[in-house]
């Protein structure tokens, strides 16, 4: 891969940078279509549970990820647009779907179609140096890759709509003041925090992570009473599990419980 790096760490815990620093990491052609098929590729590692949480960031110290490339951008017809934009969806509908849960650490730079990819991840944690900003309207266009709906399910309509309309860009302590992100932390212990995160991920069920995500992810937008009952099948599903089995059996017998298997 040109653009990407990808290294496996201890507990089933995989780290994808977006490796264009001289760029400022900016989603171009090229970026968008290696990560659809590394994205790919890493799902049917997570869906055997030797995956069980991804960690997403960026190369350098200066960005997460800075956009859409707009070199690329600003001679494209409409139709091109559109097929620009269709490729980008399918990066955050990728994210989104994802069989474990995928974690945003952002170091930096995280505007437009930066800061879409972290509102298709799980968590974001961010850099006491991160800002966020959805700038397209400044640009003439407006968020492309599902940005607005996202971030309106995160925040609240009033505060996307305003960093839609404004285009300004907000610090790590604002965007934690709004919920956009879970925690900021140093720059130094970004990673540190990450992998903490995703360590504690691991250590719990994957088959019962994997179900608890779809749900999550199915019941937006549902009333209540709908998205309850989405839950029960996958509730049931889960005692058919040897993790299940196992854990409770331990619980009760009051001793550890064996690793899970994902089985």
């Amino acid at each position: 891969m040109k653009y990407l790096l990808y290294e496996e760490k201890d507990k089933n815990v995989g780290v994808l940078t977006i490796n264009r620093p001289e760029a400022l990491n900016a989603l171009n052609s090229g970026v968008i279509a290696e990560l659809q098929t590394c994205l790919a590729e890493l799902a049917k590692k997570a869906e055997e549970h030797s995956l069980r949480c991804l960690i997403l960031t960026g190369a350098g110290e200066k960005s997460f990820v800075a956009g859409a490339d707009i070199a690329e951008m600003r001679s494209m017809t409409v139709e091109e647009g559109r097929a620009f934009g269709l490729e980008g969806d399918k990066v955050m509908e990728a994210l989104e779907d994802f069989p474990c849960p995928v974690i945003a650490a952002v170091n930096g730079f995280a505007l437009g179609g930066g800061l879409e990819l972290t509102l298709s991840c799980d968590i974001r944690i961010a850099s006491t140096k991160a800002s966020f900003a959805l700038p397209e309207t400044g640009l003439g266009i407006i968020p492309g890759y599902g940005g607005i709906q996202r971030l309106s399910r995160l925040v609240g309509a009033g505060f996307a709509k305003e960093m839609v309309y404004t285009t300004n860009r907000i610090k790590a302590d604002a965007a934690l003041s709004i919920g956009l992100v879970n925690h900021v932390y140093e720059p130094e212990a970004l990673m540190t925090e990450a992998i903490a995160l995703a360590e504690k991920i691991t250590s719990n069920a994957p088959c019962a992570i994997a179900a608890a995500k779809k749900v999550a992810n199915a019941s937006v937008g549902l009333e209540l009473s709908k998205s309850t009952r989405l839950e029960n099948p996958a509730f049931g599903a889960c005692f058919a599990t040897e993790d299940q089995k196992e854990a409770m059996a331990a619980f009760v017998e009051k001793r550890p419980h064996s690793p899970f298997t994902g089985k």
